[in-house]
């Protein structure tokens, strides 16, 4: 179970400090690692991740960031000074942006698990064509795991819609962390590609990102154990393809 329990990550998408320790606190030992996104850290800043990290906790920094090589690896340098466990970056941003930040993580004592943000789950084939994207979202995902991987990236960011795909092709390459993840009967709010924490096993996500289905239930705990289980259950005798 404990296995099990370190692939669920929880996305802190709350207003403030006081939310966010409240949430850690009720869902220790229930969950594997707190997510930090642009909203809180951006509120609350680095001292909220070392207060977590105090706790005894793993903190996912989920920046995304995307910038020119020499900006993002100064980041990457303070994320790792900060004991930031896992860290999101644009695969967008280019293969020289990707290098640089693999690089200044590789220098850390503790290096984080870089993370390539392929295509946001918000974004529909009507947004990919929008912005500009020639091509569909699924070859456009693929095309951006090859430059993570080319880079050195050791982890991607993909929709459940994309992983199978991706796992056929780039194997165990990378660490493959799943967002947009609903238990059977929970809304997909803003999620345009979603999935139930079993399928998204199956298909073979290494971590699966759930917020609000937790955050909002009456018992946070109680949701977080539910789907702890069906990992585990999915898990059982299910070897990755």
């Amino acid at each position: 179970m404990k296995e099990a329990r370190s692939r669920l990550i929880v996305a802190l998408d709350l207003p403030d400090r006081k939310a966010a320790l409240a949430a850690v606190d009720q869902l220790s030992g229930h969950v594997g690692c707190f997510k930090l996104g642009l909203e809180i850290f951006t509120g609350e800043g680095p001292s909220l991740v070392r207060e977590i990290i105090s706790r005894g906790e793993k903190v996912f920094l989920d920046l995304k960031l995307h910038d020119i090589p020499n900006t993002v690896a100064g980041a990457v340098r303070s994320a790792c000074r900060l004991g930031a466990d896992m860290l999101t970056l644009h695969a967008a941003g280019g293969r020289k942006m990707l290098e640089a930040a693999r690089e200044e993580a590789q220098a850390a004592s503790k290096p984080p698990l870089l993370l390539a943000v392929t295509a946001l789950t918000s974004l529909t084939p009507e947004d990919a064509l929008s912005i500009g994207i020639g091509t569909s979202i699924t070859e456009w995902t693929e095309r951006l795991a090859e430059l993570a991987l080319q880079a050195g990236v050791p982890g991607i960011v993909t929709s459940s819609q994309e992983l199978p795909g991706l796992r056929v092709k780039f194997g165990p390459a990378f660490r493959y962390v799943i967002p947009g993840i609903r238990p059977a009967g929970s809304p997909s709010q803003d999620q345009a590609r979603i999935a139930t924490p079993a399928a998204a096993i199956r298909s073979g996500a290494d971590f699966l990102v759930v917020g609000r289905p937790i955050l909002q239930a009456a018992d946070p705990a109680r949701i977080a154990d539910q789907i702890v289980n069906e990992i585990a259950a999915t898990c059982s005798g299910y070897e990755k393809p």
